[in-house]
């Protein structure tokens, strides 16, 4: 008997963890202002492809405003910014008119906003958007700011590849410098001089990748790293800055760890 009520106390707390029901404050509409990125719609959860990036939805609490993309369109709508905390309905919405290969995603994003009658607090930087019945259709989660290449200008030196730290003080370390202008890089792989170009997507603001990298022909007692750091550079698909440390990714992982190389002040 104890057991069977622990399991229905499991149950009734997992159930809770999962709804829209709370004894909770409701929370304020301020705190769904901005953009955020759509994560699962009905228990699904939604996985962009390498040149497509999430559908998210952008909510403007000051004007009442929806905008967004569904995952093929660009859409808008209102929102009541009188309703009382923790009601939520989306009117009026309407898109653009693009046909994509597949739109099962964006059918089924904009079925799920059809039934939205209330949001509630997720967990951190997530949020709810949950139905008549408070069930959640919709997981959202806090868009992070899109990345301007601008910030790749200059040179990076590598620290890691595949979580194994580079070791210092080399011959000739390994770097990678960017001309975001020029869309080129150049650089030392550990041994030989490398250059080439890069390439973003304009639907994704983190993508990037090195077609074409060129080196020099040298050969060195040892030429692991260097073998490491063009694997690195096959392999990227997509990149992160924050502060002063650049991270590369393949399509699931980190493969690469880079910090940024101040400038050694001139002599007058």
């Amino acid at each position: 008997m104890k057991k069977v009520f622990v399991s229905i106390c499991i149950a009734g707390a997992a159930l809770a963890m999962s709804s829209c029901r709370s004894v909770e404050k409701a929370i304020p509409l301020s705190s769904i202002n901005g953009e955020w990125n759509i994560i699962e719609v009905n228990g699904s959860k939604i996985t962009p492809g390498e040149s497509t990036p999430l559908p998210f939805i952008a909510f403007d609490t000051a004007t009442g405003r929806v905008s967004g993309n569904s995952g093929c369109n660009r859409m808008m709508g209102s929102f009541d910014v009188n309703a009382k905390p923790g009601s939520l309905e989306l009117t009026g919405m309407a898109s653009t008119r693009m046909m994509c290969p597949d739109m099962t995603t964006e059918n089924n994003v904009l079925n799920a906003f059809a039934q939205v009658k209330g949001y509630k607090k997720a967990g951190k930087d997530k949020v709810f958007l949950c139905n008549s019945s408070n069930r959640p259709v919709v997981v959202l989660q806090k868009k992070e700011a899109d990345v301007k290449l601008s910030v790749l200008n200059g040179e990076w030196k590598i620290k890691e590849v595949n979580g194994e730290a580079i070791p210092s003080g080399m011959e000739k370390q390994p770097f990678i410098a960017f001309d975001v202008k020029k869309k080129t890089i150049h650089g030392n792989a550990g041994c030989n001089l490398i250059n080439g170009g890069f390439e973003t997507s304009t639907t994704n603001a983190k993508s990037i990748s090195f077609p074409g990298v060129a080196s020099t022909m040298m050969a060195c007692p040892d030429m692991d790293i260097e073998t490491s750091f063009f694997k690195v550079l096959e392999d990227t698909k997509s990149f992160i800055i924050k502060n002063d440390k650049l991270t590369l990714k393949d399509s699931n992982n980190v493969i690469a760890v880079f910090k940024a190389q101040k400038e050694t002040p001139k002599k007058e």
